[in-house]
């Protein structure tokens, strides 16, 4: 464990995600389908101390490098050759079809054979830099081409059963000759594409089941066709049932082998000095592994950071009930915020409300325990044409505004994000689908100019997109403050419904529509604020006043009696007095609120 690295999580940890094939790749050729050599690649050197002094500025305390272990790619190198284009998506290659768990991409080396001393290097330079990392840890599937160089023992799939579905102690699930798909061979749904034939010679005589939970010798297209599920001791098929595994505190040689195998793989990078782990579909795995392996890792680390990508709707987990809560339970530190993420968008895709947002606010623990983010590598760009009212950047203000405000747990911006990356067009595998391509080899054009050649230095924006990244500095270190890191949370637009100065447009027969308001409070410290939150795309609203209920005076500790002051906190240019008399009445009146703008206003 690097020396630099605390073994205390900070109280609310914020995120900045990186992709480093796209964060420091300046070659702009954009070619469609085409490989490294002409559309260029970022490199674990490019993440250099000027970037990562410029990220830890703005406020951020954890780096997530997103996709750095080794993936089935369709790049040769001289120690590995390019693996065959039936088991990719894209020609880089899906980053969570992981090919060797003990090894790094070598795509991000600029010596390929040193690629883990280059790897080591930068986390030392983000740990120098205050930063701590975070990798991904993908628990549910491999690559289908999965073989470890590094730790040739520890290959999955090494010893199996292949003459069974499943054995406890099988790595993999081995389909049957009358499972879906008319049997053997696999089948795969890349026929007829360029360099396809869809067939994988390993699984001519024998296959696999895919990563998404599909028993099939025919995976389709919408398939995780390029990945293999992981056997955790449990028989999907047979129920969600998994209280026959073991318990936390079982020892090693008594757990399914690849319990055992994925501990090992947490204990390398830990010890390599990774300061935690965000699990991707960690819903898909049984809590009875997670419980044990957390437990493990905290032993290593006691400030080792775990963070669930899990989704509660999703046919394909493992567990019944609250799987969120169970994940909390088992150890995880924060979960995925999905909920109030599609509320969100649904405000601009569907018609929803603001107000809608309230009955994601009663979620126990899990709201203030949940990571929040506006943008990830899986969802659409905020300013995409596309998506989001096709608003543009600044629909960023209000959306992160809200998800970073209302809870105490970590918060996550998307590399990009802060100046307005709009993925338009199609950028291979994925085509034109609003997101920056995971799969291929590609640079990001307007986060291009922010790096501007590798000086990360903004020299290449536009005023608008300075203003917004600045306009996020701000909000991410007013994060850090008591009332946002400690405080309780309390909505408004309960109590503003039958406020007609509530932003209530023409027709609309009740307020809430456009508006969200909420306090927050550290009773600690004393330190409040009042967040108020204007999505409307197009209206800027005046004369809007918003009713702090007589509870909610009591709540902030206030008498009625007493005499505040409201100061806007990201943009400190306007403050207002007011006898705390008349909050529950006649309402605070607020300045002129632009179109997609947000007011932190603390209370003095």
């Amino acid at each position: 464990m690097s020396e630099k690295s605390s073994t205390h999580v900070p109280a609310r940890p914020a995120i900045y995600q990186m992709l480093p094939r796209l964060f420091g790749n300046v070659v702009e050729t954009r070619q469609h389908n085409a490989p490294l050599e002409v559309n260029g690649c970022g490199k674990f050197n490019d993440i250099g101390t000027a970037a990562l002094e410029s990220i830890r500025e703005m406020g951020f305390t954890h780096l997530w490098l997103t996709g750095v272990l080794e993936q089935a790619s369709g790049t040769a190198y001289p120690d590995r050759p390019a693996d065959p284009p039936d088991i990719l998506k894209g020609i880089a290659g899906s980053p969570y079809a992981i090919k060797d768990y003990f090894d790094v991409c070598p795509d991000y080396a600029e010596d390929p054979v040193e690629r883990l001393a280059e790897f080591q290097a930068l986390l030392a330079r983000c740990h120098a830099c205050g930063l701590k990392t975070i990798i991904d840890f993908v628990p549910n599937h491999v690559a289908r081409s999965y073989h470890s160089d590094v730790k040739p023992a520890m290959s999955f799939g090494e010893g199996d059963d292949r003459s069974v579905f499943f054995s406890r102690d099988n790595h993999f699930y081995y389909l049957r000759s009358s499972d879906p798909g008319e049997g053997p061979p696999l089948k795969l749904p890349t026929a007829g594409m360029p360099g396809c034939s869809g067939l994988f010679a390993p699984e001519t005589d024998h296959g696999r089941v895919s990563g998404n939970n599909v028993v099939s010798w025919a995976p389709s297209i919408f398939d995780w066709y390029e990945t293999v599920k992981l056997n955790y001791g449990h028989d999907f098929t047979a129920g969600r049932d998994t209280s026959h595994l073991p318990e936390s505190n079982a020892s090693p040689e008594t757990v399914p082998r690849t319990w055992r195998t994925m501990d090992a793989v947490l204990a390398y990078w830990q010890q390599m000095g990774v300061d935690g782990f965000r699990a991707d579909m960690a819903h898909m795995i049984p809590m009875e592994f997670w419980r044990w392996a957390i437990r493990r890792a905290r032993a290593r680390n006691a400030g080792a950071f775990f963070c669930a990508e899990a989704y509660d709707n999703d046919p394909a987990k493992l567990t019944d009930g609250h799987v969120l809560d169970a994940l909390l339970e088992a150890g995880f530190d924060a979960i995925y915020d999905d909920p109030v993420y599609d509320e969100l968008e649904a405000i601009y895709a569907s018609g929803k409300w603001a107000n809608d947002l309230d009955a994601l606010t009663f979620a126990g623990t899990r709201f203030h325990r949940s990571l929040r983010y506006a943008e990830n590598h899986d969802e659409v760009r905020l300013a995409s044409p596309k998506e989001w009212g096709g608003l543009g950047m600044a629909v960023g203000r209000p959306v992160s505004a809200l998800v970073f405000g209302i809870g105490r747990g970590p918060i996550m911006l998307y590399s990009g994000q802060e100046v307005g990356e709009p993925a338009a067009g199609s950028e291979g595998f994925g085509g034109d689908d609003a997101r920056s391509s995971i799969f291929d080899y590609w640079s990001m054009p307007e986060f291009a100019k922010w790096v501007n050649g590798g000086k990360f230095d903004s020299g290449r924006l536009s005023p608008e997109q300075t203003a917004l990244r600045e306009w996020y500095g701000r909000l991410i270190r007013l994060m850090h403050e008591p009332a946002f890191t400690h405080g309780e949370f309390y909505g408004l637009n309960h109590g503003n419904k039958e406020n007609p100065a509530f932003g209530r447009l023409d027709g609309e027969t009740t307020s809430g529509h456009w508006l969200y308001a909420y306090l927050r409070q550290d009773s600690a410290s004393g330190q409040a604020f009042l967040v108020v939150v204007n999505f409307h795309g197009h209206a800027a609203l005046e004369g809007v006043k918003v009713i702090v209920p007589s509870h909610a005076l009591h709540w902030l500790g206030k008498s009625e009696a007493a005499r505040l002051e409201f100061s806007e906190r990201l943009a400190p240019e306007w403050s207002s007095t007011i006898e705390a008399a008349l909050l529950p009445g006649d309402g605070l009146p607020l300045p002129p609120l632009p179109s997609l703008s947000a007011l932190m206003l603390e209370l003095h």
